[in-house]
């Protein structure tokens, strides 16, 4: 009983700072300090609602709660972005990832196993990573290092609130939190060596 409270009290530290993550970076899109690749953030949206309902299926528990939520708010954060006309661009590669992310669906469907899929939307969130990365390597003042950092601490914490752990339920809270945190210095290591481009400033 005590391990299952534990766990409660670490799923409701994530939500907490998944809402504390995103509420200042929905703020910075709505006054153009923040430009996000919206396409990227519909391939995050994506995966991770698939994975939500993996890890559901794998018995993940309350672990899995702040994933789902995750998932909804990276749909509203590109539905946003989009509005706010952020970067639209939308290349083959990203095409390429977001058909890659629906087949993972089939692939769970004939296999009747979720660690297919979580494998595959595991690949297909960290490749979607792409676009985001390239745009901040050259314009490193466009995306938000803080926010970024907030979603590596989030994903521990999702770890250790796992109620059952596997494959299934640990790949990608594992890998996406590190690769939040790669990017999150390569944007603070950039933003030594590129000028401000268009005044975004930051409290980090």
């Amino acid at each position: 009983m005590e391990i299952i409270h534990y766990k409660e009290l670490l799923s409701a530290v994530a939500i907490a700072v998944t809402f504390a993550a995103y509420y200042p970076y929905l703020r910075s899109i709505l006054r153009d300090e923040v430009k996000p690749h919206v396409f990227s953030w519909i391939i995050w949206a994506t995966t991770t609602c698939l994975v939500f309902f993996a890890q559901v299926a794998s018995h993940g528990g309350v672990g899995a709660w702040p994933v789902g939520l995750s998932g909804c708010i990276a749909l509203f954060v590109a539905v946003t972005a989009y509005i706010r006309r952020s970067d639209l661009r939308i290349g083959r590669t990203d095409w390429l990832f977001f058909f890659a992310a629906l087949s993972a669906l089939p692939f769970w469907y004939f296999s009747s196993d979720p660690l297919w899929a979580v494998v595959i939307l595991t690949a297909v969130d960290v490749l979607g990573f792409g676009p985001t990365v390239r745009k901040s390597y050259y314009q490193p003042h466009s995306e938000s290092a803080l926010f970024f950092s907030m979603f590596s601490l989030r994903d521990i914490c999702v770890l250790f609130a796992l109620e059952n752990y596997s494959l299934a339920t640990v790949l990608f809270p594992a890998a996406i939190g590190s690769s939040c945190l790669v990017l999150a210095a390569m944007i603070l290591l950039r933003r030594k060596v590129v000028p401000c481009d268009f005044g975004t400033h930051e409290n980090e």
